[in-house]
């Protein structure tokens, strides 16, 4: 699933399209852990603070998941 597909308050979608880009654009696995953990504190602090509903936030997880997951198997090469 596309960032660009989940519904997301105004001013959220470029911040969550760039910490999707940081994932995909690590050239280390310490970079891509580093990036996965902003994604998730980012996507959590959606959630805490009510912005977001729990289903745009578990849809935010498996976006930023599924591409980490990704770019771990490509930096095993």
């Amino acid at each position: 699933m596309s960032i660009d597909q989940i519904s997301l308050p105004k001013g959220v979608g470029p911040h969550a399209a760039k910490l999707l880009d940081a994932i995909t654009g690590a050239s280390t696995h310490e970079e891509l852990n580093r990036a996965g953990g902003k994604a998730e504190g980012f996507v959590l602090g959606l959630e805490a603070t009510k912005a977001i509903k729990g289903q745009i936030a578990e849809s935010l997880y498996v976006a930023y998941d599924d591409a980490a997951s990704n770019r771990a198997g490509e930096l095993k090469g």
